[in-house]
């Protein structure tokens, strides 16, 4: 009884983000997906380093080779180690990923918190352009931009962030609006304290918590975008691998009924990782409000 007391009695000792990581440490799901993602991880960072192959090293004699103890996935069409390339590839995915969601979450965040606080002609402009780039079809305008801009890892990081803040924006706007009229920021403004400062120390410090939870499962849509796009030759241009075209040989007929080593490991890894982001990200929605709890 006194070691169930003690527990009890810590947790209401704990910080808001210390009851948010306990509350994340139950969900199973959530932390199976936290480990799969980090090993995920490790692996794009370790493999490469140390495969005796490089990412352009050729070779003649070994093309289209079938898995073996030499390649443990195989070679492509000119003689490329295809496991090296995948881990390599991962690098690359999840680090566009990672750079898109970090500058639409800058872009949003800050542009959602002005129109906020603000309100009035300042909310008017910016949620009018927040609405214009959400009434465009996504997939159909990253398409028709990548196709004039040309298809570079900067390009499509630009590209795909600039279309993305709207949606965080608009959920950092919401909860600046509920925010401002509490009974703190009264003091604030009484105390004199600049709006940048009631922004950015006092205002979004509260919705740390929306914004982490949205970048989680913003990662997961961004994986998926990147290998839509470069599937369709609009992406990461070859030779640098990502997982998309690496399965833009799944277009031929053959490579799907006789090389599937061609396309079937890209092809796990980017359903693990969009589905272990998917599952971590309701996770933490799950820890930061568990009355959302399903």
């Amino acid at each position: 009884m006194k070691k169930k007391y003690k527990r009890k009695h810590k947790r209401r000792n704990q910080s808001y983000w210390g009851e948010v990581f306990y509350n994340l440490r139950k969900n199973t799901m959530a932390m199976i997906s936290l480990l799969m993602l980090l090993f995920v991880m490790l692996m794009c960072l370790i493999v490469p380093m140390i495969s005796p192959y490089s990412i352009e090293t050729t070779n003649m004699q070994q093309m289209d080779q079938s898995p073996d103890k030499e390649h443990i996935l195989g070679t492509d069409k000119i003689g490329r180690d295809l496991f090296t390339r995948l881990f390599y590839a991962g690098r690359i995915s999840l680090g566009v990923a990672l750079s898109v969601v970090a500058l639409e979450c800058l872009i949003g965040t800050v542009l959602g918190s002005i129109a906020g606080f603000y309100g009035g002609i300042v909310d008017i402009i910016i949620m009018r352009i927040a609405e214009i780039f959400m009434s465009f079809p996504f997939m159909i305008i990253c398409i028709t931009i990548a196709a004039i801009f040309g298809n570079s890892i900067f390009n499509l990081i630009l590209i795909l962030a600039i279309l993305s803040w709207p949606g965080i924006g608009r959920i950092v706007r919401g909860q600046i609006l509920t925010l401002r009229e509490i009974e703190y920021m009264e003091a604030c403004e009484a105390l004199g304290i600049s709006d940048i400062r009631r922004i950015f120390k006092h205002l979004l410090p509260n919705v740390l918590a929306y914004i982490i939870v949205y970048a989680t499962l913003g990662m997961a849509s961004v994986i998926l975008t990147e290998t839509s796009l470069s599937f369709l030759g609009l992406g990461v241009s070859p030779p640098t691998p990502t997982w998309g075209n690496m399965i833009q040989e799944a277009r031929n007929t053959l490579v799907i009924q006789e090389k599937w080593w061609y396309w079937i490991p890209p092809g796990i890894c980017i359903f693990i990782s969009v589905m272990c982001f998917n599952l971590l990200g309701d996770g933490l929605r799950d820890a930061i409000d568990p009355k959302m709890k399903r």
